[in-house]
């Protein structure tokens, strides 16, 4: 597949963490790759249930028959739309096919802005969300939280990095940010403190945005110096408009890991069968796939810890 070949390439220059395992030796053609962007294919088509997750599952859910999963569809490429503006696709919306087919039940989609997923799950509007999520202890106060990948942060800037800005120097910089995200909330705060306040320094100017598109299209246009964001997303970004970004080597150390996990209310009685059900995923020939047509391949982790 020449987006996974392609990705590769990018990833492996940056030396990063999520460098993706080799392709075959046939490579596609343009038309081919575009129509890996804009696939419609459910890729839980003739999975079975997984009796053991099965049986954990609350009559309540079984009576429903139905399972309503919140997603912010604009983040490519674990969480987007089709060309047809109106399918999920991505490794998000593959994992929450899987984990509902799994279970034996109907999927439902809430298209939402990331900073409205929590108090919706709390409020019981969505029953849990795969949105490329990591569990803070924030988070852990309200949201029971299963692992399913393992993601990364790198710097985008402008093309050439005509700034010369580096992951240890973004000091006075406008540097975006999405909003509600774990680098807006978390990490950019400390990459300021560490690098730049301690040391008597200008702190990050962190611009915070709705959005990677509004991001991508401000640092394109220089309104922007830079953007703090989820490795493979940027990636992708170069994938699409190349010779517009650099991505900085190697990924920023924000002294975390970056897993990322499926969420629902806490003490929720799905959790038992969500996490059997995310196990029996992780464990079967479709997750390989799924991260495989997204050029994600090692992200992939082998237990799905309830944290």
């Amino acid at each position: 597949m020449r987006i996974r070949t392609r990705v590769q390439s990018v990833v492996a220059g940056l030396a990063v963490v999520l460098a993706l395992a080799a392709c075959g030796s046939g490579a596609n053609s343009d038309s081919e790759a575009d129509s890996k962007t804009s696939s419609t294919a459910d890729i839980s088509e003739g999975v079975q249930p997984d009796a053991a997750a099965g049986k954990l599952l609350p009559q309540s859910y079984k009576d429903k028959g139905e399972l309503t999963v919140a997603m912010d569809l604009h983040y490519p490429p674990t969480t987007f739309l089709a060309d047809d503006n109106s399918t999920p696709i991505g490794l998000n919306p593959d994992i929450a096919r899987l984990v509902a087919k799994k279970l034996g039940l109907k999927l439902k989609f809430e298209n939402t802005s990331f900073d409205t997923i929590i108090p919706g799950i709390d409020g019981g509007r969505y029953d849990f969300t795969v949105t490329t999520m990591s569990p803070t202890a924030e988070r852990l106060k309200v949201l029971d939280m299963i692992d399913y990948f393992n993601s990364g942060l790198s710097v985008a800037v402008s093309a050439g990095n005509p700034l010369n800005i580096s992951n240890d120097d973004m000091c006075g910089r406008n540097i975006a940010v999405t909003k509600g995200s774990n680098a807006q909330l978390k990490h950019l705060p400390n990459i300021s403190e560490w690098t730049c306040t301690s040391k008597g320094k200008q702190a990050i100017n962190a611009v915070t945005l709705p959005n990677i598109q509004e991001a991508l299209t401000q640092l394109a246009s220089k309104r922007i110096d830079g953007i703090l964001y989820d490795t493979p997303s940027l990636v992708w970004a170069d994938l699409q408009q190349p010779n517009t970004f650099t991505i900085l080597s190697p990924q920023v150390d924000t002294r975390s890991d970056h897993v990322a996990a499926i969420g629902l209310k806490k003490g929720s009685p799905l959790t038992p069968a969500l996490q059997k059900a995310t196990q029996s995923v992780l464990e079967s020939p479709e997750y390989k796939k799924s991260l495989g047509n997204w050029g994600l391949e090692s992200g992939a982790i082998t237990e799905a810890k309830l944290n």
